[in-house]
């Protein structure tokens, strides 16, 4: 018997002799990556508040659509979100999983141009880095916080 995994739903069984990255390979094709900005303008960190019980502050941004990099879908994201253009950086680091099906990559930017306008999260705010508790931020942008806190 092979291994049998579920995509979609659907129930597939690969052959023994598939390794276990290959198997990674084949299950990573469902995941959707979800970009997350770090917008830093004058040593402060730009967050956004999501609501709810499970709620707290998160670098803004989104899915990458179908035929976008990351960085294009960073800067698209800023721009729809938050009005800004901006800048993309470096990487803080590799994906985080937020779920099965999703995976937060967080990029740090720089403005371009604009000034943040509040949409689509119920408070944006911009944080110095001594104001950065992660216990305040979502389970999977805390790892990133880490990061901009070592590179500030």
């Amino acid at each position: 018997m092979g291994k049998t995994l579920f995509c979609n739903g659907i129930p597939v069984i690969l052959p023994d002799a598939v390794d276990s990255f290959a198997l990674y390979i084949w299950k990573s094709r469902d995941v959707q990556i979800v970009v997350g900005v770090a917008v830093v303008r004058d040593g402060l960190v730009l967050a956004a508040y999501r609501p709810g019980p499970d709620g707290g502050w998160e670098f803004p941004g989104g899915k990458v659509e179908p035929g976008e990099t990351e960085e294009q879908a960073a800067v698209r994201e800023i721009r729809e979100e938050l009005d800004l253009e901006i800048k993309v950086g470096a990487s803080l680091g590799p994906p985080v999983g937020i779920s099965d099906r999703y995976r937060l990559h967080v990029y740090l930017a720089s403005i371009v141009a604009g000034e943040p306008v509040l949409r689509e999260h119920a408070e944006l705010r911009w944080f110095a880095p001594d104001e950065l508790d992660e216990s305040e931020w979502l389970v999977p942008d805390r790892p990133f916080v880490r990061e901009l806190l070592r590179q500030l």
